[in-house]
Formats: C-alpha cells, structure tokens, sequence
C-alpha cells in the first residue's frame, strides 16, 4: 500500500511479519490439540507450545523466509522450513493432517477480524465527532438543495446528523461483517477431516477467537469475504458522500463551510489566494480505491470444485489495501469535521438571496387550505415565483404575492407574512435528533 495513505496500525496488521506471527499461533495451536487427542505425542506437543510459550520465534526473519521461498516456490513449505529450524525433532509434528489452505484462510481471517477491530474504533471516533458538530449546529439554518437547487430550509445541525445515522448503520453492517469473516478452518486437503480430528479445528478456533467453519472444502467459503468487502464498499461510499456534501460547500458560489486551513498552508503553486478542498477531493479518490475490491471479491466467489487458486492473488491486494485505505479515510474524514470552519451568516446570505423562494410550498399549502385547487394554487405561486427567480433575487415573494389579487383574495398580507417564517421548517429537529442520538 502506498505509505502516504497508511497509518502504522493498520499496516502492521498486513506486514509479513504479523502474517507468519499468526501462521505460527496457528500451527502451535493445532500441535496442542493434536497431543490432546492422541494425534501426535503428548510430550512433543508440549515441547512446540513452550517453545511457542518461550517467544522462540518471537523475531521473524522475512527475508530468511523469502529466500527458502524462492527455492521451494511455495510460502506455507517455506514457513515451516525456516520454523522447524528453531525446533528439535518435535518439528516432524508440525502441519500434520492439515493442508496449506488451514493455514492461509484461518490466519486472512484473523488479519480480517483484526482490521475490523480498527475500522470501528475509527467509525466511533467519526461518530463522536460528528454527533459533537450536530449538536453545536443543530439550529443553524442553512438551506437545503435538491437537485443542486434551492429546496426548504434545514439546519447544519440536521445535514450532519444525516451523517450520524449512516455511519451508525455502517458501524452496525462492520461489526456483523466482523462476525461473518471471523472463521477457522482446519479440516484438511477437502475439508473431510480424514487425516485431522475435528477437535483440532476447535481449539484454534477457540486460542484464535474464531468460530469453526460449518463446512469448509479446501477453503472458508468466499462469500464471507464477499459480504466483508461489500461492507468496506459501502462505507467508503457513505465517506464520499459527506465529503461531496462539504466540497460543494466550500465552492466559491456556496462557501458555507470549508476545510480547515493551516497557518502556512498553500493552496496552489500559481494562484496564492486558492483554499482548496484537498482533503474531501482526496477523500473521493480514495472511496473509489476501496470500492475496487468489491468486485474481484464478489468474483472470487465463484472457485472449482473444492478450490482453486484463482482467488489467492486477488486477496493479496484487496486485502490489505482495502483495510489501509479505508483506515486512513475514515481517520482523515474525522479530521476534516473536527476541525471543519462553518459559517453561518453565509447560509443565511445564501437563504435570502433568493428572495423568500424558499417558502413557495407553505403559500401552496396554505391557499389550498383556504379553498383553492391545487392546481389553482400552484399556478398561483409559480407565476409569482418564475418572476423572483427570472429576477435573480431582485424582486421578493412576499412582495409579488401581496400585490397579486388572486391571492390576497383568499389570504390577507399578514397571514401570508406569517408564511415566511424560517423556525417554522424547524419544529421537528428535535424529533430528529431523539431518533438519531436517543432522548
């Protein structure tokens, strides 16, 4: 993965050095059981677990590794060349009945939980952030845009907790994504269990935090890491989402909000005036990264018979770069909303600019309540509103509809005044936000 969108954590969950740590507690677990259930000696099976228990392979060498590989051609014989070095003759024991799928699928399981475990403690701190903002804005007016156009009024406060909600659901999918992935298979060459007991499978599951595989073939079954980088997918998608949001907010026209600019900060080599939305442009970039997994996952699905290795190199990439992007995303999105510059009287500018536009449903409403078709009405106000709008913002509603005699005919100019009342659209925030942060 590329070291500038990594954070130390999560890469070290993909470093080699962690994968063959894992490779390791594997193979010591499953010796353990072995001696447990009369597969191996007792005795031999104790000598690899404190060998194990003694940090013996506590320092792994990559490149000793690497270079066994580069003979054998094969990194699970590898591994267990280079670990059987650091034992007696107990190593004759290790890998017995298993093949080498036990190991690889058991230990991406776990590097998957792994990753996991990071990513929601990155959704709650997002999460916290962003419930921190909805409440300072929870009535800052702003206006709401469908389209890209002028809508109804809607608070800051509310746009972020719209937020909230989502990546409340996406913690929701992660944490299930977390649970379907944490698999452990070690059931053998076809998953028959007919050189290993299933005891074996057990007791790694257990040592490893795992569930058992119900019925695994040579492989855990790929629609588990379908569904996991599926959800990763999703996530990257909903910070795209809020990220688009706050770029179209900082774009001169709007600038409403903005990221954060740093003393000392440049915006554009050429222009010194630019303050560009670099970090949720960056954002987007890397939504689209992770999104790229989710197919060749989906497509990993489909393999022959009881396996093929079709999927082997796809999961090398995906892996680990869907999890070190997705981590960096998520800890960069939190950022941009902790630190993100709001500014209220430009909303308010950006409301009135429009000349109380804004209101047009309440008159609808309102004439239609006092008599009028609906049709009537809304012929009505959008003759009047098509002038405001033709204007740019010179001509008032309010004013128009004062004037026009067909309306005044079925309400008065201060029961059309009352219309135009902003707190009107925010009676139901706090209705919201109950539903959204709890009472």
């Amino acid at each position: 993965m590329v070291p500038r969108y990594s954070r130390p954590e999560m890469s070290a969950i993909w470093s080699a050095e962690n994968r063959y740590r894992i490779w390791w507690q594997i193979e010591v677990f499953a010796a353990e059981a072995m001696g447990r259930v009369g597969m191996i000696p007792a005795e031999d099976a104790a000598i690899i677990r404190k060998a194990y228990d003694a940090g013996v392979l506590d320092e792994i060498d990559v490149a000793a590794i690497d270079a066994i590989e580069a003979v054998t051609k094969h990194d699970v014989i590898a591994f267990l060349t280079w670990a059987g070095e650091r034992l007696g003759p107990e190593r004759r024991w290790l890998h017995q009945g298993m093949t080498s799928s036990d190991v690889l699928d058991t230990s991406l399981a776990v590097q998957l939980m792994q990753s996991a475990d990071l990513l929601i403690a990155d959704l709650d701190a997002l999460l916290a952030v962003l419930k921190r903002r909805a409440v300072e804005h929870k009535l800052t007016p702003t206006i709401g845009r469908s389209h890209g156009i002028h809508a109804e009024p809607v608070t800051f406060g509310l746009k972020l907790a719209q937020a909230y909600a989502e990546f409340d659901r996406n913690r929701a999918r992660l944490v299930a994504a977390r649970a379907d992935i944490a698999t452990c298979a070690i059931s053998g060459a076809v998953g028959t269990f007919a050189n290993i007991d299933p005891a074996v499978e057990a007791h790694v599951a257990a040592e490893l935090g795992l569930a058992v595989e119900p019925a695994s073939t040579q492989v855990i079954p790929r629609d588990r890491h379908a569904m996991f980088f599926a959800t990763l997918g999703v996530v990257a998608s909903s910070i795209e989402r809020l990220a688009v949001e706050i770029r179209h907010l900082q774009r001169t026209e709007v600038l409403e909000a903005e990221e954060y600019f740093a003393p000392g900060q440049k915006g554009s080599s050429a222009m010194p005036h630019k303050r560009n939305p670099v970090l949720t442009e960056n954002l987007t970039g890397l939504a689209r990264v992770v999104r790229a997994a989710v197919v060749p996952a989906l497509e990993n699905v489909a393999l022959w018979h009881e396996r093929d290795i079709s999927h082997s190199s796809v999961e090398r990439f995906i892996g680990p770069d869907a999890c070190i992007t997705l981590d960096f995303a998520l800890a960069r999105l939190t950022g941009v909303i902790d630190k993100l510059l709001v500014y209220p009287d430009r909303m308010q500018r950006n409301m009135d600019r429009m000349g109380g536009l804004i209101h047009s449903q309440r008159v609808l409403l309102a004439l239609t309540q006092a008599g009028l078709s609906r049709e009537e009405a809304y012929a009505l106000v959008q003759r009047n509103a098509m002038r405001v709008w033709e204007s740019d913002g010179q001509l008032q509603l309010l004013d128009l509809l004062k004037a026009d005699p067909e309306v005044t005919a079925k309400l008065g100019a201060d029961e059309l005044a009352a219309l135009f009342d902003l707190d009107y659209h925010f009676k139901r925030i706090d209705t919201i936000f109950e539903r959204v942060f709890g009472a």
